[in-house]
C-alpha cells in the first residue's frame, strides 16, 4: 500500500477537522497499520488529558492555592523543582505511575461503563472536542513553560 492510501484510511478518524484534517507532518503514520493508528490516540488523548490538568493546576497554583499537607514554602510551574523536598517529588512520581497502573487495568471496563451509562459523552463530537482541547492543552502548558523559561521565574 502506498503512504497515500494509508493518509486516505485516516482521514475519516475522528480529529482530522477543518482546516488541516488529517497531519501527520513527521509521517509517523507513513507505514502504519489501524493498531499503530489507535495506539498514537491513545497516548494523544491521554497527553491530552494530563495537559489539560498541567493547566489547571499551573492555574490553580500560581493563584496562591497550595495542597495543605505541611509547610508549603515552594514556588510554582517549573521552579517547583527547585524548591519541593525529595519526598515531596517521590510522592508525586509515586501517585502518577499508581494512578497510571491502574488505569491500564480497568481502561476497559470504565471506557464500557461510560458509554454505556453516558451515552452523549461518548459521542464522536464530544470525543473529537475532547481532542481538540488536549491538544490544545499540550500547546499551552509547553508555551507556559517556555515562557517561564524566558523570564526567568
Amino acid at each position: 500500500a502506498t503512504s497515500s492510501a494509508l493518509k486516505m484510511a485516516f482521514e475519516n478518524e475522528i480529529g482530522a477537522q477543518p482546516p488541516l484534517g488529517f497531519w501527520d507532518p513527521l509521517g509517523l503514520l507513513a507505514d502504519a497499520d489501524q493498531e499503530r493508528f489507535d495506539r498514537l490516540r491513545t497516548v494523544e488523548t491521554k497527553h491530552g488529558r494530563i495537559s489539560m490538568l498541567a493547566i489547571l493546576g499551573h492555574i490553580v497554583t500560581t493563584a496562591g492555592a497550595r495542597v495543605p499537607l505541611g509547610p508549603n514554602e515552594v514556588k510554582t510551574g517549573l521552579a517547583v523543582f527547585d524548591t519541593l523536598p525529595t519526598s515531596g517529588l517521590a510522592f508525586t512520581f509515586l501517585t502518577i505511575g499508581a494512578i497510571e497502573l491502574g488505569f491500564a487495568s480497568c481502561k476497559d471496563d470504565l471506557e464500557a461503563y461510560c458509554s454505556s451509562t453516558y451515552p452523549d459523552i461518548a459521542s464522536e463530537r464530544r470525543m473529537a472536542i475532547e481532542l481538540n482541547n488536549g491538544r490544545a492543552a499540550q500547546m499551552g502548558i509547553l508555551a507556559l513553560m517556555v515562557h517561564e523559561k524566558l523570564d526567568n521565574n
